[in-house]
Parts: structure tokens; sequence; C-alpha cells
């Protein structure tokens, strides 16, 4: 039996498919449109799922909608009735948006896809968050929680879950407690992400790596804006805010009154902390010190609130697991407290957190609840995307006239890709199939050598050209992991550290060693075990062999502004037009003409 689960047309558009409760290809639509969180129908990503799996449209049993169209045409009206005429002009354009696209999904899936009516069914925004996260963990029993911007009407849910790995019971998930919009922790940390000068829906990241270059000194205005009881519930002030009827604005003139002007989009971020020399630009650094110190308060404040829901949860449900789903559940530096200050003693996320994976949730909803199917899946790895043979990329290169170099020996190929790291070359690193979710987890990853301290400049300045103070990853053996992180529970069973969605403390000093991926004390992790990407283990593992440390920088294959790459020809595009020293597409290595 194969399910498509669909999500689209607010951020991050996807595709996911079934194989009899096997997810065997998921893809999110911005990869294959090269359109940065592309929103729009998945029809790519649809494709390649079928292209993947061999079959048409018409040989689905059911295509599955992430969420319930109707019950968010609802929220939008009732809201724009409580706050008309404000919302006037944000109604006008949800309305266009609503009936032109988002209420007529089945008719176009139907379309699409060549299935009846009957084959198409909806779940639940929350309910597919929450499937996205449980039903691809390897728990038996566990608690839920989902924290988003807004799905339908829920912002965030809190709940309980069993699994029938057996034949013998049920799949059940439960979800016993919600909020409501407007109240929303996502939508809370977004406005803040405004008003630092980033993206709404694009740029929260980058509020949650300032934040360690500053300290929470505005904890007591945050908390001006939301109020949050012992057991996690919040509630805003929507006196401060303008999101719930207007579509371009998330904050307003009392917000700014509370927190001061709107850091200049356009503005370079220097503070003491970022440039070793600030002469002439005291000023400047004093200004931006400021606004490191709000993100560190909506970070630390969102930390606070995520453990208060977290630590209700065990004391309501008594359960050892959690399952964390929702865009909130991107947020590395509150899991990683999860782990270290809660009783939980396992948790689960799943890499396309966001939006995205709500097309994975819906449906496996659907096969293992709505059709009571037992468990026989866990989700060990991300790599559920596009992959490229070696023909593919041989024809590739020489259509364009390229030279390179070709490895039958892959013990040949990584001592030269070791060798070229060691005299502080930057790796642009393809192979196997792309990454499910935001994360590049080594198949289309930048590589380089974590040792040295200009790295982190040199990647951020010449070839990603993006801002200075963004982090990089450390790629950890799984086998080594513990004599570098503190805090992380047994590592073969930290899901989470497998999807470089935890931040933790380095040990002894260990980052100290490890400056390009030491970020103010912290790393975001990346652990890899052989059985999952063997080629990519063995680079870390020689890596280590020559210098004793069995570590490597890691960010995603991207210039700024764009997808992760999917196709050679994106990697060769972000190769030529960045500071990258070598590619290597699978057997292939192509160098920079000198």
């Amino acid at each position: 039996m194969y399910i498509l689960g669909i999500s689209c047309y607010y951020h991050d558009a996807a595709a996911a498919l079934l194989h009899d409760g096997v997810l065997v290809a998921a893809v999110e639509e911005e990869r294959l449109s090269r359109k940065k969180h592309d929103a729009g129908f998945p029809e790519r990503a649809i494709d390649f799922c079928l292209r993947f799996a061999g079959i048409k449209g018409d040989d689905l049993d059911y295509v599955v909608f992430y969420e319930k169209p109707l019950i968010k045409l609802d929220r939008i009206l009732t809201t724009a009735v409580a706050t008309f005429p404000r919302s006037l002009r944000a109604f006008r354009e949800a309305m266009a948006s609503t009936f032109n696209q988002k209420l007529w999904i089945k008719a176009q899936l139907m379309r699409k896809l060549g299935v009846t009516g009957k084959k198409v069914l909806f779940v639940d925004h929350h309910l597919s968050h929450a499937a996205s996260s449980f039903l691809c963990s390897p728990f038996h029993k566990a608690a839920i929680l989902t924290v988003d911007g807004v799905g339908e009407w829920t912002t965030a849910t809190m709940g309980e879950a069993q699994a029938d790995w057996d034949g013998k019971g049920s799949n059940a998930i439960r979800l016993n407690h919600e909020i409501r919009f407007p109240h929303s922790l996502g939508l809370l940390y977004s406005a803040f992400t405004s008003f630092l000068g980033f993206e709404v829906n694009e740029g929260e990241y980058k509020v949650m790596g300032m934040a360690p270059y500053g300290r929470p000194r505005y904890l007591d205005k945050v908390y001006k804006v939301v109020s949050v009881a012992e057991d996690g519930s919040f509630h805003l002030n929507m006196d401060y805010f303008q999101y719930h009827y207007s579509s371009r604005h998330t904050f307003n003139d009392k917000f700014i009154e509370l927190f001061g002007s709107r850091r200049d989009p356009a503005s370079e971020f220097v503070t003491a902390l970022t440039q070793d020399d600030i002469t002439g630009r005291e000023a400047e650094a004093e200004r931006n010190q400021y606004y490191a110190d709000v993100a560190a308060s909506i970070q630390v404040a969102t930390e606070e609130i995520i453990l208060k829901m977290v630590k209700h949860l065990h004391k309501s449900t008594g359960a050892r697991s959690l399952c964390l789903a929702g865009g909130v559940g991107l947020n590395s530096v509150a899991n990683g407290r999860i782990l270290r200050e809660t009783p939980f003693e396992s948790l689960f996320i799943q890499p396309a957190a966001g939006d995205s994976g709500g097309a994975v949730g819906a449906a496996l909803y659907t096969w293992h609840v709505l059709l009571g199917k037992p468990r026989r899946w866990t989700m060990e790895n991300a790599y559920l995307g596009q992959a490229y043979s070696t023909g593919d990329i041989h024809a590739f290169l020489d259509g364009q006239g390229i030279k390179y170099e070709t490895y039958e020996n892959e013990e040949r190929l990584l001592d030269r890709v070791v060798d070229d790291l060691l005299e502080g070359k930057v790796i642009g690193w393809f192979q196997g199939r792309f990454e499910w979710g935001p994360r590049a987890l080594g198949n289309r990853s930048i590589l380089a050598d974590p040792r040295r301290g200009d790295m982190k400049q040199i990647v951020n300045n010449k070839i990603k050209f993006r801002e200075p103070f963004r982090p990089f990853a450390p790629v950890v053996l799984e086998s080594h992991v513990d004599s570098y992180f503190e805090g992380l529970p047994d590592p073969r069973d930290c899901y989470p550290a497998r999807y470089m969605l935890l931040v933790l403390p380095w040990k002894n000093g260990m980052g100290d060693a490890l400056p390009a991926v030491n970020h103010l004390g912290t790393g975001r992790l990346q652990t890899v075990r052989k059985e999952w990407n063997p080629r990519y283990y063995a680079l870390v593992e020689r890596f280590g062999q020559a210098t004793g440390i069995p570590v490597l920088m890691n960010t995603s294959f991207n210039l700024r502004g764009e997808p992760i790459v999917s196709s050679p020809a994106n990697a060769w595009s972000t190769f030529n037009k960045s500071g990258l020293d070598t590619l290597v597409m699978e057997n292939c290595l192509v160098r920079k003409e000198v």
C-alpha cells in the first residue's frame, strides 16, 4: 500500500511517501524548485516520490494533507471580525490566498494525481506534527509536545501516545491540552526575529545564533509581553503585537516603546565578542550589544517556557520518553536543556520538525491510527531525498567541459580529501541521497578543519557570504562524542544529536582546541555512525587518525539565501560562485584552477 503525505501553502512545502508503512522518500519542494522555503504546491516533490517508487498517481491508496483548511478558514474569519477594521487588508489577502489555493487542495490533488475524492484525507495540523515525531520514534509509549506558530487554531499541544509493535494492541495519540491562537510561542519568537532585523520564518535560527553574544538582561521586558504559568501555559499581551490582524507587521509601536527601534537588517552585527578589534566602532558595537542582549532574553524566555511545559508534561504523564515536534522543536539550545534539566530519559525530534514534517506525520497517522497497522519502522537516518549516480555526475561534468579526477579506490579519495583538509582547504561534499529537513548531515555538506581559528571567518565571509556570528556544527564519531560534550545520554539512542538538533556545552575545555566549531562554549553537534553513512564516517575517522581529533566542521552546502544543493548542477554552481577549494561528488574530485 502506498500513502502520500502533503504539506504546503504556508511555508516549507513537502511530499513524503510511505510503502507498507515504511517511509521510502521525503523531500521539501525548495530543494527541487530552488526557491527558499517554497510554500507552493509541491509538484516537483510529488513527482520525485512517485518516480522513486516507480509508481503513478493512480497507484496511490491514499493522499493525506497535513491540516484542515476549513478549520483554518474559521480562524481567519473569526480573527478578522474580532480585529476589524485593522484586519481589512490582511483579510483581503488571506481570502485571496484561501479561495485561490487552500480551499481547493482536494481538487488539486485529485487533478494532479488522478485519484478519486475518497482517497484524499485530511489530518489536523498538530496531530500531524505529533505523529511525525512519535510514529518515527523507537518508543512504545511517550509524552508528546508540539509547539509552532499556528496550525488551524492551535499553537501548542501536550499529550501522550502509545504504539503497537506486535499487532496485539493499538496505536493512539491523545492530545489532551492545547494553547490557541493568537497566543503562540512560535509567533512570539518570530516577532523578536523581525525586531532583530531578520526575516520571519527564515531568520529564527539567526536569533538563536546571536543570543550567545548577549546576556538576558531584558527578561523583565519579555515577561511584560508574555505571562507564563507554572505548567508552561502562556498568554501573550496582544497590546504589543499585530500579527493577528496584519500580514506585514508582527509587532506595533507599543512594542517599540518597550524595546526601542528595530535593528537595521542591512547593518553589520559587530560586538566586542565578534571582533578582535572594535577601535573606531565602539558606538556601533554598543548598539549591537543591546540587540544581542535582547536576543539572549527572548531565547532564554523561550527555553524557560518550554522547560516548564516539559516538566509539567512529565509530571502529568509519568512517561520516560518525550517526542517533540513543530517549528520550535528546531530550537536546538532548548533541546539540549530538555535533556540536561528535565526528568525525561529519552528525547525524539524528527529532523524536519517544522511544517514540512507534517507531510510525514499525516501519512503515518493514516497508516498506523486510521488504518490500525502495527509499527515496523523507525527513522534511523534522514537520507530520504534524491541521489545521483556516478554516471549522472560524469555526464554532467563532461557535458560542461569541467576537468576532474576519478577515484575508483575510495581509500585514495579519502586520503586526498584529508590532505586537502589538513592544508586548510574547504571541501564541498556531495554523495548519496540528500537529507530530509533543514540540516546538512553529510550528504550535501561543506567540510573544513575545525582546529583552525580562521576557518569560521573564511567560510562565513568567502564561501557562505553570510553574517560573521553564525556558528558551524562539529560532526563527531558517535563512539567518541562522550570525550567532547557534556550532558549527553547514551549517544547510541540520542536521535536529536544525529539530526543536528542539539546544542551542548563542551567537556573539559575541548572547544578551545576546535575554535571553528566552538560557539562561545557550546557546539551544535552531529553524531555519525558507520551504518548510517559509511563514507562520511570513514572521512571523519581518517581525519581523526591524522590529527587525533575525530571531528570535522560541517555546514550546509549552499550560499546565503539559497536552499541546500540537490543536483550536480547546483553543487557546481555553488562551488563556482564561492571560495570553495575542492568539490567531491561521489568518486569525482574537482579543483579550482589557479
